[in-house]
């Protein structure tokens, strides 16, 4: 397995969270949800296991795409929609490594779509923190990739009638492996699910929804106020009834392919009545149906993990694929290689 061809890159490294940051300057706008996401991955950085020279940071164009200069890492800052192109290609020359890609919704979803599902379809192993605040910030309040219908920005004056892409849905379309998503304000959370998607071998994405409090402020606002959040927020947790409410008395049942909310507080209906969410349930169908939750505005958004599947890296495949090519061959030279097979000579 590729994990154990290079097991001996990782081992118990002692880091603190301070040893991850790096010296420059952080340009973001105070109260910017992106700096509640830098602090977190700095955090858990330590807890993996894996030495800083193993780490690569590969971004974009955008706010969030600043994130490499702040990784005491080594890092890319690429171009518009590039990153996704620019991390495969490090992660297939060198897999051993630890590669995260960072971008926002416009620089992942728009310009770098294409790159992001071929990404997914190949199941690289990259892994992707899409930060969602569902506006252009670094160009000035654009609408994006992701912005509602009906959006007033200064290039929608009169609303947007774009239908926004759900970034969950797209991944699991186009095959991704891991498939999550948190909140900047949820940070214990986010936590927990950047450690996980650490440890897989495929192509990871965690969603984010971040705010921009300059060009986009309260767009989660009803998912993180404290009057509202628990009505409209529901964890996703592996082997447990999908449950949620301030006092913990509504919950997602599933009928046939249709989810709608249940009141277990009259006796009706149980948690033995409720969808269990199940991580890596072989049928994506389910994960699909829940990706949907969030665009019926009867039904809470959920977070967390919603689907898993375990399969082979490109990058192994490649791995395994040379090494059975080449089998006892021995090395070749670039003269050799050259001077093989049908050749011309020109006198």
């Amino acid at each position: 397995m590729l994990t154990e061809k290079f097991e001996n890159q990782i081992g118990e490294v002692q880091l603190t969270a301070k040893d991850f940051q790096s010296s420059a300057e952080v340009k973001w706008c105070p109260g910017c949800g992106d700096f509640s996401i830098l602090a977190q991955m700095q955090r858990i950085s330590p807890q993996l296991g894996i030495k800083r020279e193993n780490f690569v940071w590969v971004s974009g164009i955008g706010c969030s795409s600043r994130f490499p200069y702040y990784m005491e890492t080594y890092g890319i800052h690429g171009i518009h929609g590039r990153g996704s192109a620019i991390a495969s290609g490090v992660k297939i020359a060198r897999p051993e490594l630890s590669v995260w890609v960072v971008a926002g919704d416009g620089d992942l979803l728009s310009i770098g779509g294409n790159h992001f599902i071929h990404s997914c379809r190949r199941n690289i192993g990259l892994k992707i923190l899409l930060f969602n605040n569902r506006i252009y910030g670094l160009t000035k309040g654009q609408y994006s990739p992701t912005s509602e219908q009906g959006k007033k920005t200064k290039s929608t004056p009169y609303g947007s009638v774009d239908y926004p892409f759900n970034p969950v849905r797209v991944a699991l379309g186009a095959g991704c492996s891991f498939v999550a998503r948190t909140i900047d304000r949820e940070t214990k959370h986010m936590q927990e699910i950047m450690k996980r998607m650490a440890g897989h071998e495929g192509t990871s994405l965690l969603e984010i929804f971040q705010n921009c409090v300059i060009f986009n402020d309260g767009a989660y606002s009803s998912l993180t106020d404290k009057e509202t959040k628990a009505d409209n927020l529901l964890y996703l947790e592996n082997d447990k009834p999908m449950v949620f409410g301030a006092n913990r008395d509504k919950g997602i049942k599933l009928d046939g392919f249709t989810p709608r909310v249940v009141d277990l507080s009259k006796g009706e209906y149980s948690l033995d009545d409720l969808w269990v969410h199940q991580e890596k349930d072989d049928n994506p169908a389910r994960a699909f149906i829940l990706s949907t939750l969030d665009e019926n505005p009867e039904l809470p958004t959920p977070i967390g993990i919603f689907r898993i599947e375990e399969k082979p890296s490109y990058e192994q495949l490649v791995v395994e694929q040379i090494e059975h090519i080449r089998g006892d061959k021995k090395d070749f030279t670039l003269h050799d290689l050259i001077g093989q097979g049908n050749v011309w000579k020109v006198e």
